[in-house]
């Protein structure tokens, strides 16, 4: 069974983006509900730290207990949603005494509304948050420990992709249980390829390559990689190219951003030059990247895997998708996690803890379903199997999870994004000179971080 919330924004991790489409737990609501709480008893889990196996195995051997009904709340408000959903109706035609009902809410509503709900003794018994959300959830108890979970369901490293894994850590207690990896990746528009002399067999594979490609399609008209503001910080882009120059977003201790040296600079500049050398329109939207290469006015995007299921509803659309050309020197991506939390229950109620857990086993182990939406399964056998390697464009996002970069999991670490994302935008607007506009959002965003310090501890 599932209901829908909201409509707005995409499933993937970011609106495309991962962390400008979060809402923050911070200010008055933040402050409110880390004050409630603080005074919420401990739920199935116990406090953290102290948390107690649940019986019947965790979840590891099924659940044969009495009728129960589970609310599965997730931001997956996109193309993945559906995708999403029919896993959840196939999970209850299978297990007839569990009925899971899910709940997509757009991301910067669903970070509002879990602690509250948490606070209220109201949570969802399962839910989704993405690996960099998982710190700022466990330091203000709105999620549970799962290593209780995973040692009940036989889960280890050796089952998944390490980096998704270790991503569902947070001081040493595992919070996340990995569904997916989802990487950036490069997409292209088959037929203006063609239509420019270009092989569409063949998508740049370097930065020089995909410029003298740029530079082909300009010579025919075509504008061939549309670029704004809002494309650029409002996705993977930024941060990806960022780590290909060298640079970090966040520095690793959670203490400072990096995103204002040299490499930080270079990245969005690349972005400025392509408006200001006229491989993209001055005044393309914010959704240009997608409209243009969906149309067929241009060949490129960089975007993130949620990008494929629109990319397939477009009607004639013929395209493609590669792992991220090498433009910055370093053949590297970023990328997010969703992971599967148990919200904190003020209420213990056995029965849905040992059936949620059911559920989160089985979804992770039917994962290569969830594949359709452009993600890639976190579960190595369900990556390895036969059957992956007919999924199409998400089999080239596979490739780049050997260099993949997520954002430290630190309290509060996506609150510095605000401060990017306006730094970007008047820089690539051309209000500011891109160093300085960085420069200024840094001193700001480590003025937050510092804060966030004394605030988590």
């Amino acid at each position: 069974m599932t209901k829908t919330f909201s409509a707005a924004g995409t499933g993937g991790s970011f609106a495309g983006s991962a962390i400008t489409r979060r809402g923050l737990l911070g200010g008055a609501l933040g402050t409110a509900v880390a004050a409630g709480l603080a005074g919420c008893s401990p739920g199935s889990a116990g406090a953290p730290g102290t948390q107690q196996s649940v019986a019947g195995g965790g979840g590891s051997q099924g659940y044969d207990g009495p009728n129960v009904e589970l609310a599965y709340w997730n931001g997956l408000t996109g193309g993945d949603g559906p995708i999403m959903r029919k896993l959840v109706s196939n999970f209850n035609k299978e297990h007839p005494n569990i009925k899971v009902t899910m709940t997509a809410i757009a991301w910067a509503e669903f970070f509002q509304k879990v602690p509250a709900a948490v606070s209220n003794g109201k949570a969802p018994n399962i839910g989704i948050m993405h690996n960099d959300d998982l710190g700022t959830n466990a330091a203000r108890r709105v999620i549970d420990p799962l290593d209780d979970v995973a040692t009940a369901l036989n889960l280890t490293e050796a089952d998944f992709a390490p980096l998704a894994w270790n991503g569902g850590l947070y001081n040493g207690q595992r919070y996340g249980i990995p569904l997916d990896i989802h990487p950036a990746g490069f997409f292209y528009n088959k037929t203006v390829m063609e239509k420019a002399g270009l092989d569409p067999t063949k998508p740049p594979t370097t930065g020089d390559e995909l410029m003298t490609q740029l530079e082909t399609l300009k010579s025919k008209g075509i504008q061939g990689m549309w670029t704004s503001a809002l494309s650029v910080y409002n996705g993977p882009t930024a941060h990806m190219l960022t780590y290909q120059f060298g640079g970090k977003m966040v520095n690793d201790d959670g203490l400072t951003v990096g995103w204002a040296e040299e490499p930080g600079v270079k990245a969005i500049q690349w972005f400025k030059d392509l408006i200001d050398q006229g491989y993209s329109p001055k005044n393309a939207a914010g959704d240009g990247d997608f409209v243009s290469i969906s149309n067929g006015k241009s060949a490129f995007m960089f975007n993130g895997p949620w990008m494929t299921t629109p990319m397939d509803a477009v009607k004639g659309l013929e395209w493609g998708a590669s792992p991220v050309p090498n433009v910055g020197g370093q053949q590297v991506t970023w990328a997010g996690s969703h992971q599967f939390v148990l919200p904190r229950q003020i209420k213990a109620d056995e029965n849905k803890a040992i059936a949620s857990r059911v559920f989160v086993n089985w979804i992770s182990q039917q994962s290569l379903g969830w594949a359709d939406a452009g993600m890639v399964p976190a579960r190595n056998e369900v990556r390895e199997s036969p059957e992956f390697a007919s999924k199409g464009p998400v089999t080239e996002f596979a490739k780049e999870l050997d260099y993949i970069r997520f954002v430290p999991s630190v309290p509060g670490v996506t609150d510095v994004f605000t401060e990017y994302n306006q730094a970007v935008s008047s820089a690539m607007l051309g209000k500011q000179p891109v160093a300085d506009a960085l420069g200024q959002a840094a001193e700001r965003a480590n003025k937050i971080l510092a804060a966030n310090k004394k605030k988590y501890g």
